[in-house]
């Protein structure tokens, strides 16, 4: 039976109805459709004073939108992404973020142009990076991290102005992405008062 509550319009159905319309196997109990916002625009001015993250083809959707839940956790209001990373609406990264995704703004440009032309200091996610507990962050940044399998591309290395380890302890031999970016986002706020 369709409501209607501040110009949003709610419909009930029992749970094999919503069994049928959702893709996932089990449903959260709430589903929503809406209109995809356009395509964000990126202006440099959104990005002085404060530190973005900067995704280089992440792939996995639960990594994404655990990253998108991080930023905002974290006071992070831009994610720039490569354009071979997945989409900010697949249904898996819209579920994972648990709602950040309608506060965080997620653009998606030519990285390698992109950070060609920034002026800010570009912090990456490296092995072979300095220690991230002795960075000096300054008040401004990108925070580029790179796939979950290969890491940052090569064509994005050279644009890297701080390179940056989290130093390992154990025999890992890595970090999920989404794990490396919430150590980055704690970090950041740990000592530097975001915007």
């Amino acid at each position: 039976m369709p409501q209607n509550t501040a110009n949003i319009k709610l419909f009930e159905v029992n749970n094999a109805e919503l069994e049928k319309i959702s893709t996932l196997q089990t449903p959260q109990g709430i589903l929503a459709l809406i209109h995809t916002p356009l395509q964000q625009k990126l202006y440099p001015k959104n990005l002085q004073n404060s530190f973005s993250l900067v995704l280089d083809n992440v792939q996995d959707p639960g990594n994404f939108g655990t990253i998108i839940r991080t930023a905002d956790w974290f006071g992070i209001r831009y994610i720039i992404c490569s354009e071979n990373t997945v989409e900010a609406y697949n249904p898996k990264t819209v579920q994972s973020t648990m709602g950040s995704l309608c506060r965080v703004n997620i653009v998606y440009t030519n990285l390698a142009s992109f950070l060609s032309e920034t002026t800010l200091p570009v912090f990456g996610a490296l092995l072979n990076g300095n220690d991230i507990y002795k960075t000096d962050w300054g008040k401004e940044g990108l925070i580029l991290l790179g796939n979950e399998g290969h890491g940052i591309g090569e064509e994005l290395i050279e644009k890297i102005t701080e390179p940056v380890t989290i130093p390992n302890f154990g025999k890992a031999e890595s970090l999920n992405v989404a794990v490396s970016a919430a150590i980055f986002c704690s970090e950041l706020r740990r000592n530097v008062k975001l915007n």
